[in-house]
């Protein structure tokens, strides 16, 4: 057990099943409480649905296992309520450096804008996280989160899936309308499907220890190509909570795993790094290989495929966590708008279209950096380091330097719920992008446009004085927001207050005006999981309602 963290049992209690010896049959039903599972069953209560949540175990993950946090996690972490203890908790940071043997040949940051609301990388071990999310979901009546039950069967019908769950009272049937599978990379529900996965197996090892110390290295991600003290290989340092830090030594693949865990392998490849004066305690050791592959879909039938169980990548580049909590931002809402009636079964489809897209992006990314890092013949080996020997002095090495090129939301610009540009915009804020953050000033203080924006579509609507929106503009912005599925207009102003009924978003830094390229009367559809849609150089209720019905495949 760790020396840091206390590991929480959660109480097993016997489901309503079999105390009642009945079957049950729930709209929504996910299996595996893990970050992934944990943040969709969330998000599915906070539209109001009721979710049944299974796991196999009773606590949270052993080890740190995944430990950084993307700005845009937290940004979607924000909107479910669980991001201001994670960066209370956690380690913030956006510069990285990257080493060749002794020298620094380059760095980057992160976050390079002012006034954004999170950092571009928060570093916190796996099991906060997951403790964090379950406190959230035990706040929320709407889950019932079912300890040590285990699915050991399931079968999809055309209007439901049937699952079998062994529990310490037995076991029992559940049906339920749509499944939602987070059970990790090992799936035994992609597998009892008979589904396939594909991609890469990489021939190589590396060995995490996680060691508890007290350093003043600055809070940093450092990366070595061949130091002197792990000649020939990489090495990756992470500060964490609690004074732990993480160190991934590669090993190669001709070694032996269970030896390398050893405390007596393990110890001196620590002090060679930190030398010996340098007190330090493992906290926790693993050894992993890592693959890059994906389910060629991640929706059959009613079953929808999510995280790990849907896609894995390599750790380089915290690709992992990070897409799988995106997978979830983009999949809730579509399914609440399914399950309400809102919108036909197709539109889960450009859930598999759109994620699928966001996978293949992360396993190029994924790919790419695992071959920099580990080069797999000796010319390859020999452009890397004449890259890392040229990279301190000359811009262009700079550029093909790949120690992990760190996760980033995708841009879902060949989506088809996007309705093209009419007009001109500067900017990144094109539809299929992940809304840009900026401050914002209301009624009840300072803010973040983030905060402001999501769980429902939108319509960010710019003009310079709130005060001069007039009664047709204003009639016509009422009759979207009663709309069957309805759209929330912000008005994004310098001054004024908007009519009764209208939210007034103060853009007092102009930096909303800058990121979304705005002149008065432009204006912006954004979806429920806060991706642009659609934009207009001038407002027309038709434009919106057809921009909307496209994004939700009632057009």
């Amino acid at each position: 057990m760790l020396s840091t963290y206390t590991y929480p049992k959660f109480e097993y209690q016997r489901p309503p099943e079999i105390a009642e010896q009945r079957d049950g049959h729930y709209p929504v039903v996910i299996v595996g409480a893990g970050p992934v599972g944990l943040a969709a069953a969330i998000d599915l209560a906070i539209q109001g649905k009721p979710v049944v949540l299974l796991d196999n175990d009773d606590t949270v993950s052993i080890g740190s296992r995944g430990v950084c946090y993307a700005k845009r996690a937290l940004e979607i972490m924000d909107r479910l309520g669980c991001a201001e203890e994670m960066v209370q908790k956690g380690v913030s940071w956006n510069v990285g450096r990257t080493f060749f043997r002794e020298q620094e040949v380059f760095n980057f940051n992160l976050c390079p804008e002012p006034d954004h609301h999170r950092p571009g990388m928060i570093n916190l071990q796996q099991y906060y996280l997951e403790e964090y999310l379950v406190r959230r979901a035990q706040s929320l009546p709407a889950i019932d989160l079912r300890w040590k039950n285990n699915v050991i069967a399931v079968t999809d019908h055309d209007e439901h899936v049937s699952l079998r769950v062994e529990t310490p009272d037995g076991a029992y049937g559940i049906d339920a309308d749509w499944l939602i599978v987070a059970d990790g990379a090992r799936s035994p529900i992609r597998h009892m499907m008979g589904l396939d996965i594909e991609g890469k197996i990489f021939m190589d090892r590396f060995l995490i220890a996680d060691v508890v110390m007290k350093a003043d290295y600055p809070t940093e991600r450092w990366f070595w190509f061949d130091p002197p003290f792990h000649p020939n290989q990489s090495v990756l340092l992470h500060r964490q909570a609690d004074n732990v830090w993480r160190i991934d030594f590669q090993l190669g693949w001709n070694v032996d795993p269970e030896e390398e865990k050893q405390p007596e392998k393990v110890i001196p490849r620590i002090q060679a790094m930190l030398g010996d004066e340098r007190e330090f305690e493992l906290e926790w050791v693993s050894v992993y290989t890592f693959q890059c592959r994906r389910m060629h879909e991640f929706r059959h039938g009613r079953l929808l495929f999510t995280g790990d169980a849907a896609h894995q990548v390599s750790p380089f580049g915290a690709r992992g966590a990070n897409s799988g909590i995106q997978d979830t931002d983009n999949l809730v809402w579509k399914l609440n708008l399914v399950l309400d009636g809102k919108a036909p079964g197709s539109l889960l489809d450009s859930y598999s279209e759109e994620r699928v897209f966001a996978a293949d992006e992360n396993i190029m990314n994924s790919t790419r950096s695992t071959d920099f890092i580990t080069p797999k013949s000796v010319i390859s080996k020999t452009f890397r380091n004449a890259v890392l020997g040229l990279a301190k002095d000359y811009p262009f090495a700079r550029a093909l330097v790949n120690s992990g090129r760190l996760s980033v939301p995708s841009f879902l610009t060949s989506s088809r719920l996007n309705t093209p540009d009419g007009e001109v915009f500067a900017g990144n804020m094109v539809p299929g992008a992940p809304m840009d953050d900026a401050p914002i000033e209301t009624a009840s203080g300072e803010q973040w446009l983030l905060q402001a924006a999501g769980n429902r579509f939108q319509l960010l609507y710019y003009i310079a004085d709130a005060a001069d929106l007039d009664a047709k503009t204003t009639a016509a912005f009422a009759a979207l927001a009663d709309a069957t599925i309805s759209v929330e207009v912000l008005v994004v102003a310098e001054r004024g207050n908007a009519p009764a009924g209208l939210r007034t978003l103060y853009d007092t830094r102009g930096r909303i005006r800058e990121r979304y390229d705005l002149r008065p009367d432009s204006c912006y559809l954004v979806r429920p999981d806060q991706h642009v849609t659609a934009r207009w150089r001038a407002f027309d209720a038709d434009s919106v309602r057809a921009a909307l019905a496209r994004a939700t495949c009632n057009a």
